[in-house]
């Protein structure tokens, strides 16, 4: 039943991003309250189907969240993006932003629901999972994950508006002081809610197998990550051309993000199980 449902989420923000679209290049402000519509219909399937699955895995007596293997955590990530860019959006000087973050949304429902390498059944989970501090570590992780590719969307949208020859695709959206703005504030909850899933990590790592620290390939990835995001904050204070600095650290930065979540899943290590 989840699956079905989180299917149709799927299809319902490739029609927000359709409707996003049309907004764009006619220019009519009625798109607006349409495309809106459309995406918190989206946005509340999506919010039902997680909620049925993790009723679903108590009926089947495995009794979990819906967030222990590769599936879910794509579910559970497209959630948090949606969700952080509605939040973001309530203030017009970001109108725009959602042309930008539902093909990301739809790219990982779509992945995750259509893909023959997942496998979308509820799991039993292995007992490294079987912590209180499982919902804790995920959920900080990947709303700090969600800040970052929201940032990372404002820093592209930064630079293209930085090109002398922008083009008409940068008309309506954020002028860039707005945009530095919405890139550093975006990049600092991020950074506070990922190092809080760093941490929180930290300590179930302890719990569960006696050391804070064991230089496993997603928690080096994690580190390299949050090094990154350190320089963008830096970048953002000192020097000339700090907006620029800070959208190109940040788009770096995403792209650290993106193979410490997906890229390490295939290397050996205690997280490897998420590649299932």
């Amino acid at each position: 039943m989840n699956t079905i449902i989180l299917s149709w989420v799927t299809f319902i923000y490739l029609a927000a991003f359709f409707f996003s679209i049309l907004r764009m290049v006619t220019g009519k402000e009625g798109l607006d309250k349409i495309t809106y519509f459309v995406t918190i219909t989206g946005l509340t399937g999506h919010t039902a189907g997680l909620i049925i699955r993790w009723f679903e895995s108590y009926k089947l007596g495995i009794g979990h969240a819906p967030l222990s293997n590769l599936y879910e955590s794509l579910v559970f990530f497209a959630w948090t993006i949606v969700v952080f860019s509605l939040v973001i959006e309530r203030k017009r000087e970001a109108k725009g932003l959602d042309t930008f973050v539902l093909p990301v949304a739809f790219l990982f429902m779509a992945y995750a629901s259509f893909s023959p390498d997942i496998d979308t059944k509820i799991q039993p989970l292995i007992p490294a999972l079987k912590s209180n501090w499982l919902v804790g570590h995920v959920i900080t992780c990947f709303l700090g994950y969600a800040a970052f590719v929201v940032a990372s969307i404002f820093s592209f949208i930064y630079l293209l508006k930085d090109r002398k020859k922008a083009g008409s695709i940068s008309k309506g959206l954020p002028d860039k002081k707005v945009l530095e703005r919405y890139i550093y504030q975006s990049v600092v909850v991020g950074y506070i809610l990922f190092s809080l899933g760093i941490i929180t990590g930290s300590v179930w790592a302890y719990y569960a197998w006696g050391t804070y620290w064991g230089w496993d390939p997603k928690e080096t990835w994690a580190l390299i990550t949050w090094l990154i995001f350190t320089a963008a904050l830096h970048s953002r204070l000192v020097g000339k051309n700090r907006g620029r600095h800070l959208a190109i650290l940040t788009l770096i930065g995403l792209i650290s993000v993106f193979f410490t979540y997906l890229g390490v899943n295939y290397l050996p290590g205690l997280h490897s199980y998420l590649g299932s």
